[in-house]
C-alpha cells in the first residue's frame, strides 16, 4: 500500500550498513565510521553524517546536529527501533530510552518506531540509505580520510549536490520541495539545544553520600537507605 506523507509530519533516521573507514597516521585502518542517515517524509530532504560509533551520546548527538540542518522540527520521528534508542521494541506500545524520549520531549517531536518487520514503515529511508550509499558514499570508496572531520567535509558538498538533483518523474528536487512544502510546516527549533545526559539508579549509602563514575555526591540525610 502506497504511503503518505504529509508536509512537515515525519522524519525518518536510520543508519547505513555501509561503513566508513578512518585511517591513522601510518595509513592502518583504526576504525569505522558509522553513517547515521535522515529523511523527511514529503520532500525526502536527505542529511547524512559519520559518526565514530552508533552508541546512545553519538545516536542522539547526530539527531542534534540532523535538526539544526534542518533549522526546524518535525510532528514525528521514525526511527527503525534501534536498541540504542528503543529499550523494547513493540508494535503498538514500544519502550523508549530514557534519554531519547527526553530529547524528543525537548524539541516537542513525537518518536514512533517502525514496527518490527515491516519495512514499509520506513520506505523513505531505505531509499534515502540507498542514494547515499549509491551518490555519496561509493563516490568517496577511492579517498582516504584520517579524522571524522574530514569525512564530514567530504560528504557535505556530496550529499547538498544530491539534495539538489532534479527529480527524474516530478518537477523539482529535494531541497525545492523541503523549502516550498516541509520547511513552512515544521516548528522552530527551541532556543537551547538538548544536551545529553545518563542516568544511573543508586542507593544513598549511610554516610548520606551516592557513588556515580567513583564521584561521591552528598544528599539530604532523609534520603539514606532509598534507592535514587
Amino acid at each position: 500500500m502506497r504511503q503518505r506523507h504529509y508536509a512537515g509530519e515525519k522524519l525518518f533516521v536510520d543508519y547505513a550498513e555501509r561503513t566508513g573507514p578512518i585511517y591513522g597516521a601510518t595509513c592502518e585502518e583504526v576504525y569505522r565510521a558509522s553513517i547515521f542517515i535522515g529523511a523527511l517524509g514529503a520532500s525526502g530532504y536527505a542529511y547524512a553524517e559519520p559518526t565514530r560509533t552508533a552508541s546512545l551520546p553519538d545516536w542522539l548527538g547526530s539527531h542534534v546536529r540532523m535538526l539544526e540542518f534542518y533549522s526546524c522540527a518535525p510532528t514525528i520521528l521514525v526511527p527503525d527501533n534501534p536498541c540504542v534508542g528503543v529499550t523494547k521494541a513493540d508494535r503498538y506500545e514500544p519502550e523508549l530510552q530514557r534519554s531519547y524520549e527526553e530529547m524528543a520531549a525537548h524539541y516537542g517531536v513525537a518518536v514512533i518506531p517502525a514496527r518490527p518487520f515491516r519495512p514499509r514503515d520506513k520506505s523513505r529511508a531505505e531509499l534515502t540509505v540507498l542514494l547515499v550509499c549509491r551518490w555519496v558514499l561509493a563516490r568517496l570508496r577511492h579517498q582516504r580520510f584520517f579524522s571524522l572531520e574530514e569525512l564530514n567535509a567530504a560528504i557535505r558538498p556530496l550529499l547538498i549536490e544530491l539534495n539538489e538533483r532534479p527529480f527524474q518523474k516530478l518537477p523539482g528536487s529535494r531541497r525545492s520541495v523541503f523549502e516550498a512544502l516541509d520547511h513552512p510546516a515544521m516548528r522552530p527549533l527551541p532556543a537551547t539545544p538538548y544536551v545529553y545526559a545518563e542516568w544511573k539508579r543508586v542507593r544513598a549509602a549511610f554516610d548520606y553520600h551516592v557513588d556515580v563514575d567513583r564521584h561521591y555526591y552528598s544528599v539530604p540525610h532523609a534520603l539514606v537507605g532509598q534507592e535514587l
